[in-house]
């Protein structure tokens, strides 16, 4: 039969597998475009991990107290062609009681009723500050002040990123946050403050581990920045050869290098999709520990709702770590734009901005002093509030206040869902979608607690030596380019995925999201690749006379 015919030539090929995964899947979708547009082809990309379902419940809460939120404004000022007053603050409380029971029937009031207990029983909020500070939120008529996260959100985010991060484990201490426009601002904000303030610096030696999601291979790469990069690979195997997509001790070692300044990782892993096993994050914080201690780490941990009994290096090394979560994934809400930084209140950036010299200290005092008469005691988590804003702007930092209402809604939804039954909804549902997909295709899945779901990453070069052969493979290595299949799933079915390569992953291996599309569009994706891959085969036993 041998393969059928694709526009894109290999020169084509090895000229774009140079772009990043997200700027090669432009060019994927205007041919899966132009496949769908001449034939009866639907396109599916499942190129990108924005989900498509929503938390809705949050939703309707938000959307509810917004409703009251506009009453308190004309409550306080006769609206007057659509110009009213702001949320008052005396007897608020006892207002917004009264409005949820008038609106007890209404989607969101449960929620809103439960949230408001929450804080009152738990954090022993005031009444009024509590209810003044939701109103304002949702209106949003005021700078956000504190300008890191508003005083009675925090506290709840707090709760919400030790139950989902930390396993509800309780460190000694507290952690600082930071809101922040969803995980794509928080690396920004990290990178720039660490380079700010001399924790870091042109051609500094940072370690990363891989795969991982682009940006965190790009940034470092940057002419500002030009780090030194050693990547610590999850190269990590099943007793039966195959991926465990985990850190073996020889390539955590790497980190005993004390010219190592800092650690970044994307936990679970972007695309592989798994946790960090807790050996793995044993034998890391004791290298941490004996070895280098100073080390900072940056773990981006998005993913770690859909790993049961999830644990943040946050939780394990909690002096060393800063740690990024964005709402996007979970919540469905990847256009809201909510992340936040935390970092323990007793730190490793802190101590080290302490200890830099003299010279530096001075620079950096007069950069801060426009914010504080003591720059020298500003901690690290509120030179990157400043930072975020050039400094001069640092009066007006902050994620805006609607914005901080949503994501705090979000938090306590998942809070006060006790038997976690969102949780497992949304497990489930990519877990069935991966199921969909391996069931199409020759390797088996491999079963792992520690597997997300959210993505899959074939190693097709795996396939290709288990299933057909040694020999199969180096043909299919020598005659194609790693990307070959990406452009025959595109032009011949419509279909888009991104090469794992681009992600420091197995060159030969592609990235499935199972989070964007329709259920049963993954039985169709696993029967395109197969269906290519025998097309490879037949390829190679016409051309060699082997069966």
């Amino acid at each position: 039969m041998g393969l059928s015919y694709i526009t894109t030539t290999v020169a084509e090929q090895r000229a774009l597998q140079k772009l990043s995964p997200f700027e090669l899947k432009n060019t994927l979708i205007s041919l899966a475009e132009n496949k769908a547009g001449k034939s009866t082809e639907i396109m599916l990309n499942a190129g990108r991990g924005n989900p498509n379902w929503v938390a809705t419940e949050p939703r309707d809460a938000y959307f509810l107290l917004g409703q009251f939120g506009v009453a308190e404004c004309r409550r306080n000022m006769a609206d007057n062609h659509g110009l009213a007053g702001v949320p008052e603050r005396s007897g608020i409380a006892d207002r917004f009681k009264a409005f949820l029971a008038l609106h007890k029937e209404t989607p969101g009031a449960h929620l809103l009723q439960q949230a408001y207990l929450y804080g009152i029983q738990q954090h022993k909020f005031n009444e009024d500050d509590f209810v003044f500070e939701l109103a304002e939120g949702i209106i949003g008529n005021e700078y956000p002040v504190p300008g890191r996260m508003l005083a009675h959100f925090e506290p709840i985010v707090h709760d919400y990123i030790v139950q989902e991060m930390c396993a509800g484990e309780v460190t000694k201490g507290k952690f600082d946050l930071f809101a922040v426009e969803g995980g794509t601002a928080a690396m920004c904000y990290i990178f720039d403050s660490l380079m700010e303030n001399k924790l870091l610096k042109h051609g500094s030696r940072i370690a990363l581990m891989v795969p991982t999601f682009t940006p965190y291979l790009e940034i470092p790469q940057l002419e500002r920045y030009k780090f030194d990069v050693v990547y610590i690979n999850a190269v990590g195997q099943t007793k039966e050869g195959r991926h465990s997509w985990q850190y073996p001790e020889e390539e955590l070692e790497k980190l005993k290098d004390t010219d190592i300044k800092v650690l970044f990782t994307v936990n679970p892993s972007n695309p592989p999709s798994r946790a960090i096993a807790p050996t793995v994050m044993d034998k890391l914080a004791t290298i941490v520990k004996k070895h280098n201690p100073h080390l900072m780490i940056v773990t981006d941990d998005v993913y770690g709702t859909f790993v049961n009994d999830f644990h943040s290096l946050l939780s394990k090394i909690p002096y060393n770590t800063i740690c990024v979560y964005s709402f996007s994934k979970y919540f469905g809400c990847t256009g809201w734009r909510l992340g936040v930084i935390a970092v323990h209140e007793h730190n490793i950036y802190d101590k080290q901005l302490a200890e830099l010299p003299a010279s530096a200290k001075k620079e950096l005092a007069k950069r801060y002093s426009s914010t504080t008469l003591h720059p020298e005691k500003m901690k690290f988590i509120d030179r990157m509030v400043a930072d975020s804003r050039q400094v001069a702007l640092n009066h007006t930092a902050g994620l805006s206040l609607p914005q901080q209402t949503q994501m705090t809604l979000f938090a306590l939804f998942a809070l006060l869902d006790k038997e976690n039954n969102y949780k497992q909804i949304a497990q489930q549902l990519v877990h069935k979608r991966l199921k969909l997909l391996w069931d199409k295709i020759e390797l088996e899945q491999v079963d792992d607690p520690l597997n997300t779901g959210y993505y899959s990453e074939i190693d097709i070069a795996s396939w290709a030596t288990k299933i057909y052969g040694a020999d199969f493979c180096k043909w299919m290595q020598k005659k194609m380019e790693p990307t070959d299949i990406l452009f025959r799933l595109a032009e011949k079915t419509a279909i888009v995925l991104l090469n794992g390569g681009g992600f420091a992953g197995p060159e030969w291996s592609v990235r499935v999201s199972l989070a964007n599309l329709p259920t049963d569009s993954y039985t169709l994706i696993g029967e395109s690749l197969t269906e290519i891959m025998h097309e490879y085969v037949s390829a190679f036993k016409e051309e060699t006379g082997k069966n």
